[in-house]
């Protein structure tokens, strides 16, 4: 489970990023971060994690306050929260092998990072998941030779095999196409129901959220605006978010009608 406490982030120039920010995430539960740009939830991700130091309140793992720990100790509670990043964060000149088994840095020493030697209970964790992710056969491949959508896979590979409590998702389809973004989003909410892993995804495209979790946090200048089912996005709720706009159309239904091997291809 995840708590958040009255988060805060301030700067020194006296702007808050983050005010007050208080929720809970059960395991198991996909929940999406939606608001406009500069509303802090980017920010809030890297809190979570500690990437950005909070200014005041409490961030709480499985009972553990991590705002508390000190820095000799993140390395540890890092490894129950995986990170997929926007820009997917991959060593281009490594292989996909390579980037996936670097999830697990966090549980070999200095030495062993080094050599790139991780054992094999983790090369066959990372074989499993590369078939889970679409992308068989790619082990070998360099990470400079994928596609964007091939890429986010691997990153998606790359957090699950430090065998995480939380994954932390911040904007995964922003450089995707519609169809690749769906899959991708789809992927990501079925992993999560496989592993009863909870998820926070920073994402921007409000038809998709609505598409694909089931709880929606708005945030509106580093303020929680909204906190429920994505059914209650409603104009109004948007306006109050986004700020005025005719939001009929972005708040839409989107048709599913691809099929699960469609869904399970390794995407171009």
């Amino acid at each position: 489970m995840l708590q958040l406490n009255n988060l805060s982030k301030a700067y020194v120039s006296g702007d808050y990023a983050l005010k007050d920010v208080s929720f809970t995430i059960e395991k198991g539960q996909v929940v999406a971060l939606i608001g406009p740009s500069g509303a802090g939830k980017s920010t809030l991700i890297r809190c979570i994690n500690r990437l950005v130091e909070p200014t005041s309140g409490s961030v709480n793992l499985n009972g553990e306050n991590i705002t508390e720990l000190p820095s000799r100790n993140l390395r540890e509670i890092r490894r129950q929260m995986g990170m997929i990043f926007q820009d997917y964060a991959l060593v281009d000149r490594l292989s996909v092998m390579e980037n996936i088994l670097s999830g697990r840095l966090g549980y070999v020493g200095f030495w062993r990072s080094l050599l790139r030697k991780f054992g094999p209970e983790a090369e066959a964790a990372a074989f499993k998941l590369l078939e889970q992710v679409g992308l068989p056969g790619y082990e070998d491949k360099r990470a400079d030779a994928l596609s964007g959508g091939q890429r986010q896979r691997v990153g998606i590979a790359r957090a699950l095999i430090q065998n995480p409590n939380l994954l932390l998702v911040d904007e995964p389809t922003a450089s995707l196409d519609p169809k690749t973004a769906r899959q991708v989003m789809r992927l990501i909410r079925d992993l999560c129901q496989e592993r009863n892993l909870a998820a926070i995804i920073n994402i921007h495209d409000v038809a998709l959220a609505q598409q694909f979790v089931e709880r929606v946090i708005g945030l509106k200048a580093g303020q929680v605006a909204y906190d429920g089912p994505p059914d209650g996005l409603t104009p109004e709720v948007l306006t109050e978010i986004y700020g005025e706009e005719d939001w009929h159309d972005t708040i839409r239904a989107v048709d599913d009608d691809e099929s699960d091997d469609e869904a399970s291809e390794a995407v171009a």
